[in-house]
């Protein structure tokens, strides 16, 4: 019996080896660059469409969007405007401008930013970040001149963004609905109303008298815009993926509840 058993054994081993070696055979498939491409021939379900297939995968991504009509219609026109007017406004802007004074106006900004970050970072009960911020303010309005340049970050004190959304989630509000802003982008609505506290915040606290000054030059606030452009480095299309709309808002979603948890 055990010598039936031995010889069924091998006979099975035997075709194990010469399957594998008909694989070892068959033609790999190389790429123009080079790179050979295991996978090109692997088929998990041929009748399914590779746009289905990812519309699919993206069931995992759900967030709350009951505006999302609406919202699509924001998304495309803002793609447009930035399209069309946004960067090549930026791209004239870096055009004209040495890179040190670029560097010298976001620099001046993010210094007029440091004031919300520190309020909200107060609220939030940050002592460690309201310690940093203060240090940063400190530094960069007095040997930095008004934030012309930045000696806190090259002293180790990193420039760190709090405002009054992430203090309301902070506090458990939810974020509510997904919304798309016109210029500004992905939000919801609780972000959106902390962007109106952050803005009424510093119109009165008037940090270096740029509110008063920029209510009477608008170029300022235009100068501030383009900046803030300049500064992000998003581009519309970059995902190249026919499913845009469902990743950026996916991912500035969970991107929040991370900034808020930290």
């Amino acid at each position: 019996m055990a010598k039936y058993l031995l010889l069924l054994a091998a006979l099975m081993c035997a075709s194990v080896a010469n399957a594998d070696n008909s694989k070892a055979h068959a033609p790999t498939v190389v790429g123009a660059d080079g790179f050979k491409e295991p996978l090109s021939k692997l088929k998990f379900n041929p009748g399914l469409d590779q746009r289905e297939f990812e519309r699919s995968s993206l069931t995992a991504l759900n967030v709350y969007d009951p505006l999302e009509s609406w919202n699509r219609r924001v998304y495309h026109f803002n793609y447009r405007f930035d399209q069309w007017v946004f960067l090549p406004v930026v791209d004239g802007y870096r055009y004209v401008t040495p890179s040190f004074l670029r560097t010298g106006v976001s620099n001046f900004f993010n210094n007029l930013g440091d004031v919300p970050n520190l309020l909200n970072s107060l609220l939030q009960l940050k002592g460690h970040r309201s310690l940093e911020t203060t240090g940063r303010l400190l530094l960069n309005t007095t040997i930095g001149v008004a934030g012309l340049w930045d000696p806190a970050t090259a002293m180790g004190l990193p420039r760190q963004s709090e405002d009054f959304g992430q203090t309301l989630g902070f506090y458990g509000v939810p974020g509510g609905a997904y919304l798309v802003l016109p210029i500004l982008g992905p939000s919801n609505l609780r972000d959106t109303s902390g962007l109106v506290v952050d803005y009424s915040a510093e119109s009165q606290i008037n940090f270096l008298n740029v509110s008063e000054v920029s209510s009477n030059h608008p170029e300022i606030w235009a100068l501030r815009v383009v900046d803030k452009r300049y500064q992000t480095s998003f581009r519309y299309g970059q995902l190249n993926s026919p499913f845009e709309y469902e990743k950026v808002r996916y991912i500035y979603t969970e991107s929040r509840k991370l900034q808020i948890a930290e």
